[in-house]
């Protein structure tokens, strides 16, 4: 069974670990080493964790299943660039699972604790940003009912890669 828990300052270190494993899992064989060096340093050490629960705008999710820590969501309830033409938005950043879990419901677990999330802070569109070449990723967002609106580009590292943007109206 799947359980989500909201993560907590004392989580940062938990956080950190499970973001860089679960990015470079995901991303390492179609960026350079260098590239995925400098993105872990740059967005996912403890000290940046930290920062981010500290800032009462990031809502994380810890996914368990049986009290083995296997994925995480970070939410961004802040008015961005690329979301302003949406009615009253929120952000999911990011939805990981731990590589081998893929396919136990760990993803949707969190994608719902997101949606109820968004509800209950009364928002009206939840969005997120997924790399053009994350095929399954834009195939799991499409099965739960979002569309493509846009792309921007997101940096990894020193190399611009294109993401697109997705919605679901709630």
């Amino acid at each position: 069974m799947i359980k989500i828990k909201t993560a907590t300052q004392n989580d940062a270190e938990i956080i950190a670990a499970i973001s860089s494993k679960t990015f470079y899992d995901a991303f390492a064989t179609k960026n350079t080493e260098a590239d995925m060096e400098k993105h872990l340093k740059d967005f996912y050490s403890t000290t940046k964790m930290e920062e981010e629960l500290a800032d009462e705008k990031n809502i994380f999710f810890l996914a368990y299943e049986n009290e083995k820590l296997v994925g995480y969501a970070k939410m961004v309830d802040a008015d961005k660039e690329e979301a302003k033409e949406l009615k009253k938005p929120i952000e999911i950043e990011r939805i990981y699972a731990v590589k081998g879990s893929m396919g136990r419901g760990i993803g949707k677990a969190l994608m719902q604790k997101c949606i109820e999330t968004a509800i209950q802070k009364k928002r009206e569109t939840i969005w997120l940003g997924v790399w053009e070449q994350n095929l399954s990723a834009i195939n799991f967002y499409t099965k739960g009912g979002f569309i493509k609106f846009g792309t921007h580009i997101f940096i990894v590292g020193d190399d611009p890669q294109t993401d697109w943007l997705m919605k679901k109206q709630l």
